[in-house]
């Protein structure tokens, strides 16, 4: 078992590693308030080099844009914060590493940057393949404390990204 994670988040790590090692497939994470943790998991069980492609931390604006091509008037129109913003990162990352499979994380963990239409805990996710099916996520895990939403994200993603492959 891990020793960084819960035994969960490892459970789920093994999971989508061994998935897409059956179907012959990389993945790739495309991070915002996670910062990176997905990536982290996924790293953390040994032998995941023949699975695990990259990970990007895009954390600004300007990151997703550059790194992911999120386009601007997404940003503009819907926020960082989005259903349409975590689509087009995992798109973005798709297209990026060249990989089977893609997950983004996009959300407010807090303590702070909240707001009534965005509160503390609200995480957008999405998981896309090749095929383009992208699948899509809101939670809103309240103001648990910015660990445990990070944490609650990076099991939320893990299972989508798990989702995702097995669709494939």
């Amino acid at each position: 078992m891990s020793t960084l994670f819960s035994a969960t988040i490892d459970d789920l790590s093994r999971q989508v590693l061994a998935e897409a090692r059956a179907r012959g497939i990389k993945v790739v994470t495309a991070e915002s308030c996670t910062g990176g943790l997905v990536g982290g998991a996924l790293t953390d069980i040994a032998g995941s080099s023949d699975v695990f492609e990259r990970g990007y931390i895009t954390y600004s604006n300007v990151a997703k844009m550059q790194v992911l091509g999120v386009p601007d008037d997404i940003l503009k129109d819907h926020g960082a914060v989005s259903m349409q913003c975590a689509s087009a990162m995992a798109h973005g990352a798709l297209r990026a590493a060249a990989a089977g499979a893609s997950v983004a994380i996009t959300g407010i963990a807090g303590p702070g940057g909240g707001s009534a239409a965005k509160p503390v805990g609200l995480v957008h996710f999405a998981a896309a393949t090749p095929s383009h099916k992208v699948i899509t996520l809101e939670k809103r895990f309240g103001d648990a404390g910015r660990t445990m939403v990070r944490l609650l994200s990076v099991e939320t993603a893990l299972g989508l990204l798990l989702s995702a492959i097995r669709q494939t």
